[in-house]
């Protein structure tokens, strides 16, 4: 009998009374330390502090919003709307509530005065009251002197623009630029502006200049895509309830006006669901970890049950029941638990503070320190229920093993099952992680196949691991003696094999998925861009000018292309008769029905599309408005050929009934619409027109902006942007993600790391006395270098190529059924994946052998 089983109290007693002596042992045997448990403890935290992490910066962002809403707001309420400035009645009724200021934005292209050199900005008019609240902050191109005030700055033609407009120009302070019909005097450089973040994504420099400089470049004009908003400060807001009842008031007054209205509880409505769908993902990505580590968690509480196999047969020896032994064992890995959680816990809640001490100017809002209970206890929760998932089972089956089994069990284990109360509290605790995830998830749809995924995988890997270790254990041993016991340690009952598969195989899925469909898209946006491709979108042409246009066009470059349709925006406000705000839509379907759209009318089939459904209207139709609807949006949407879209455009309501549905190949870069309306829908509305100008791919890139500047000097109140300068914006904010993806998704390679230090702590003492033998034997320290080197290459080699498989499916089914994107297969994502593999086993495995090799022989031949 040991000294430690020596010394227990007596296990005799039941009930409540039971339980005091078992946790008093407990606590007893963990004052020895946590040797073993350090990766245990690791990879529950690390899970943990994920979790927790995303939960509380979405909290301290959240909270953010909240307490600074009004500055992020410029007010308690705004309305918007585009193309139409507000009318006289609804200004009269808005000033009877409280202070107003309007503004208005739109996109436009700065020109030198010279005409060398033009820039798409984000031109931006105030009046004098804004902002309402917060400051709109100028400074001047030399530290410490003072800048103009805004008015100042503002007064006569001037303007205050993004310092970087002055970079792209060449030009400075005092200076002048043309927008529009108009030169205005660059008079200050916009340090800080209130309410960026609820304004729309912007494209280029921001530009600001006084409403009556704004009318006077004939930039503004009805029909011209500007969008109009008014900022409102109430009379009296001392709570929420005011709001809630001036919205309502707003919505019964203005019920057809086509106003969208934010209020300072929620400021900007769409960076908040950017954020919630980011924290689910990331959460998700925490859970992922937490399970990769559970399989550290799993070999930990193995290892110990090993260690402590001659204490549990002492006990059972003495008369202690399997339950009690259980119950003492399950008490130690529950405090041990307990502390992952609070040290995870810990870290999490650190996350706000450090990302603003360190990024806070680059978060869209700076974060306020506070994190909900029911974040933490979510974190909390899910590491618990991840401890008890791996660790219900060994604990189980060491329940089960007779006494005699367990002194002989070193030399010939016994495989036994747990008894079907521990299988049922397993089960259980995997469908309680299931439905948590379901529980807060805004998609759970996505959250199930996401597990369910996360499921097969496991799965897959699991076997994996029992193939490799059954094939090494019937295969033929090589000549080579390194080369037979590498192939032998892949078979050992106690080997590596599963927890290396196990543990990289899922983390290296994950990856691959993710490097596979980012190159897809990336693929798709460069490589995939049709031929003829347009090199310009023109906006805001003048109806009465587009023959001129056209007629410059062919003149500068006879073999040009040039296609042209209206344009206009509204909002979706009822679908088949219902307001939009009472339908339940998917969330990749949700940014159709946020603020306005891009809309048109036309007579035919626009190019890049063709009919999935329905017919076209006839040229001469003159019935009720029709529209064609985008087929795969339509799905989303639940609508079909004969139900209604009712659209407010300028401040009116238009019912639309669908027509017919069309498959919009995008990819094309045509002009397309997600809907066109028949043109007696749009009879009589103010429009311009927008165009696309494909120029002979033997044109020069000097040519080009050559024609550029002829548009923007002939006709100075349009837009022409640059197709591949678009392109370029876009991949510029996408490679931003796509590396904010793989840092997440890099978390649970770090959690398979972790699993994969512990599994080769494990094995150590195994590995020590195998590499004495061989030492006393003759071999050398070249042999068992090359014996673990194979071992481990075998296993990052099939790790790896599994994983490329499965991270293959998973990145096709994302691409094709959810982003409708082909599928590309990148071989520098397959060469990344394996180099990370082998990096990794190789890096962790030289580390483990280092230390076999400089094991002192003698102690461990005296143990024997």
């Amino acid at each position: 009998m040991t000294v430690e089983a020596a010394s227990a109290p007596p296990l005799r007693a039941s009930g409540l009374a039971a339980s005091l002596p078992l946790l008093s042992l407990a606590l007893r045997e963990l004052r020895g330390g946590l040797r073993g448990f350090y990766v245990f403890v690791a990879c529950v935290a690390l899970g943990v502090a994920v979790i927790a992490g995303v939960g509380a910066l979405s909290d301290a962002l959240r909270a953010g919003f909240e307490k600074q809403g009004e500055a992020l707001l410029g007010g308690d309420v705004t309305l918007a709307r585009p193309h139409r400035r507000i009318e006289p009645g609804e200004h009269a009724w808005l000033t009877e509530r409280g202070r107003v200021s309007e503004s208005a934005t739109l996109r436009a292209m700065a020109r030198r005065l010279d005409a060398t050199e033009q820039v798409l900005v984000e031109l931006k008019g105030i009046d004098g009251a804004y902002p309402l609240v917060g400051e709109l902050k100028l400074r001047t191109a030399t530290p410490g002197t003072t800048p103009p005030t805004v008015p100042a700055a503002l007064a006569d033609n001037g303007a205050a623009v993004d310092e970087i407009l002055l970079e792209r120009l060449q030009l400075k302070l005092g200076d002048r630029v043309t927008l529009g019909t108009r030169e205005v005097v660059i008079r200050a450089i916009v340090d800080t502006e209130p309410d960026k973040i609820t304004d729309r994504l912007t494209f280029g420099p921001r530009v600001f200049v006084a409403l009556p400089t704004l009318d006077g470049t004939g930039l503004a004009e009805p029909g011209s895509l500007v969008r109009w908003r008014y900022a409102l400060k109430l009379n009296a807001t001392n709570d929420n309830q005011r709001l809630i009842s001036f919205r309502d008031a707003a919505k019964a007054r203005f019920p057809d006006a086509g106003f969208t209205v934010a209020d300072r509880r929620d400021p900007a409505p769409q960076v908040t669901k950017t954020l919630e769908r980011l924290k689910q993902f990331l959460t998700l990505i925490g859970l992922t970890s937490l399970l990769v580590g559970g399989v550290g968690i799993a070999n930990a509480v193995a290892t110990y049950i090993d260690r402590r196999r001659k204490v549990i047969a002492t006990f059972k020896s003495l008369g202690a029941s399997s339950r009690q032994i259980f119950l003492l064992h399950l008490i130690q890995i529950l405090l041990i638990s307990a502390l992952g959680v609070v040290i995870g816990l810990g870290l999490g809640m650190l996350l706000p503070a450090v990302l603003n001490a360190t990024i806070g100017d680059a978060l869209p809002v700076r974060a306020e320190i506070a994190v909900r209970p029911l974040t933490l206890l979510i974190a909390a929760v899910y590491g618990l229920l991840v401890a008890l998932l791996f660790t219900l089972w060994p604990l189980g089956r060491a329940e089960q093993v007779r006494a005699g089994v367990l002194f002989r069990d070193e030399v010939a284990p016994e495989h036994a099952l747990p008894r079907p109360g521990i299988i049922v509290a397993t089960i259980a605790c995997g469908l309680a992680m299931l439905a948590l995830a379901l529980a807060t998830s805004e998609s759970q749809k996505l959250a199930f196949y996401f597990c369910l995924g996360l499921v097969g995988v496991f799965a897959v890997f699991h076997g994996l691991g029992t193939l490799l270790s059954v094939v090494a254990r019937r295969m033929k041993r090589p000549r080579r003696p390194e080369l037979a016991l590498a192939i032998a340690s892949l078979g050992a009952p106690g080997g590596l094999t599963r927890s290396v598969v196990l543990s990289l195989g899922s983390g290296l899925s994950l990856l691959v998925a993710v490097a596979l469909t980012d190159a897809a898209i990336i693929d798709e946006l460069q490589s995939r861009l049709p031929k003829n491709s347009p090199n310009f979108f023109v906006l805001d042409i003048p109806r009465g000018e587009i023959d001129g246009f056209t007629s410059i066009i062919r003149r500068e470059q006879p073999a040009a292309h040039v296609n042209q349709a209206p344009m206009l925006r509204g909002r979706i406000v009822r679908l088949s008769g219902k307001p939009v705000e009472e339908l339940k839509i998917p969330p990749q379907a949700q940014w159709v029905l946020n603020g306005d759209r891009g809309l048109t009318y036309a007579d035919e089939v626009p190019e890049g599309s063709k009919l999935a459904q329905g017919a076209w209207w006839a040229k001469d139709y003159a019935g009720e408005p029709l529209v064609s609807f985008e087929a795969e949006l339509a799905k989303q949407l639940g609508i079909k050929i004969g139900d209604t879209v009712t659209i407010n455009i300028l401040g009116r309501n238009i019912e639309a009934r669908i027509a017919n549905l069309r498959d919009v190949r995008w990819e094309s870069l045509a002009i397309n619409f997600v809907m066109v309306l028949s043109p007696n829908a749009l009879k009589g509305a103010p429009h311009n027109l927008m165009a696309t100008v494909a120029l002979p791919n033997d044109v020069t890139i000097a040519k080009e902006a050559e024609l550029a500047r002829l548009i923007g000097k002939t006709y100075p109140a349009v837009t022409a942007i640059r197709v591949k300068d678009a392109i370029n914006s876009f991949n510029t904010v996408f490679t931003k993600i796509m590396k904010a993806v793989r840092a997440a998704g890099s978390i649970t390679l770090l959690a398979g790391g972790l699993v994969l230090a512990g599994a080769l702590a494990t094995a150590q003492r195994r590995r020590i006395k195998q590499a004495v033998i061989i030492k006393v034997l003759g071999g050398t320290r070249a042999k068992i270098l090359t014996m673990h080197a194979v071992e481990y290459g075998i296993l990052a080699l099939a790790t790896a190529l599994v994983a490329l498989v499965i991270g293959s499916i998973a990145a096709y089914a994302t691409l094709t059924r959810v982003m409708e994107v082909p599928f590309v297969f990148s071989l520098e994502a397959v060469a990344q994946a394996i180099g990370v593999s082998l990096a990794l086993v190789m890096l962790l495995g030289a580390f483990g052998t280092w230390r076999v090799l400089t094991a002192p022989a003698v102690p461990y031949l005296r143990s024997e």
